[in-house]
């Protein structure tokens, strides 16, 4: 597993940045570079059900491990989810169920947040994830300065 990171910098005070990384329309937009139509389902609980879904509804079930908006959230995944059936025991998923998806805001001034996202992907998805965060982060920054 590696652990990857990617940082940027925000125009916008930090409740707008977090509102925007987690709203339904915004979400789909900054995320659309891992998957089009991307979607999060959660109940923000910790140790509840988090769903990241790609268009057609499939994609992972995670947990929030540790919560303390508008600063931090960290998602443990736990395994898939396809056509409604999650899996969490197969020797496939056990082989990277743990691995996090952490993201960190920081308030530099009240109109400026410097966001960081910290995941654990296996070393073949990591152009994919850098490609995804990269552009992603991007759209995320002009959706929030505008």
């Amino acid at each position: 597993m590696e652990t990857l990171s990617y940082k940027t910098t925000v125009k916008a005070p930090i409740q707008k940045v977090w509102d925007m990384l987690w709203a339904p329309e915004t979400y789909a937009a900054w995320t659309q570079f891992f998957s089009p139509g991307c979607q999060l389902k959660t109940d923000w609980e910790i140790n509840g059900k988090t769903y990241f879904l790609d268009g057609t509804g499939n994609g992972m079930v995670s947990t929030i491990k540790s919560i303390n908006p508008p600063f931090e959230v960290v998602f443990s995944h736990l395994g898939t989810f396809n056509n409604g059936i999650e899996d969490t025991q197969s020797r496939e998923v056990k082989e990277w169920s743990g691995a996090e998806e952490q993201y960190f805001l920081r308030a530099v001034d009240e109109n400026t947040t410097e966001i960081q996202a910290i995941v654990h992907a296996e070393q073949k998805y990591e152009d994919h994830m850098s490609n995804g965060f990269t552009k992603g982060f991007e759209v995320l920054r002009k959706l929030a300065e505008q």
